[in-house]
């Protein structure tokens, strides 16, 4: 998968993430449900950003461009996506069980 484009699928989260899942005891969990079948979540997506009306407006333009381009990946790059969001909950997992 080039660089490019996971940058542009994990660019929502890094900029909108620490607020959008505020208060989720597993974030990595309302992340993978996004991405679990062949196509991105809107519905659930949309369920998340309802949780923090202030930030819909600035957010969804980028989300749904994410979306668009996570549904355009083969199957193979959506599957290494939903590895890289297992590899990463892994890390955080093992961070904060060391503090």
């Amino acid at each position: 998968m080039p660089t490019t484009t996971l940058s542009a699928l994990t660019a929502p989260l890094r900029a909108y993430g620490a607020v959008l899942f505020e208060g989720y005891e597993e974030p990595h969990a309302e992340v993978m449900a996004l991405v679990w079948g062949p196509r991105f979540d809107r519905e659930h997506a949309h369920t998340l950003l309802e949780r923090r009306p202030g930030y819909v407006p600035q957010v969804l333009h980028t989300v749904q461009s994410a979306a668009d381009q996570f549904d355009q990946l083969a199957a193979e790059e959506q599957r290494r996506v939903r590895q890289l969001i297992l590899r990463h909950r892994s890390r955080w997992d093992n961070a904060q069980a060391t503090q």
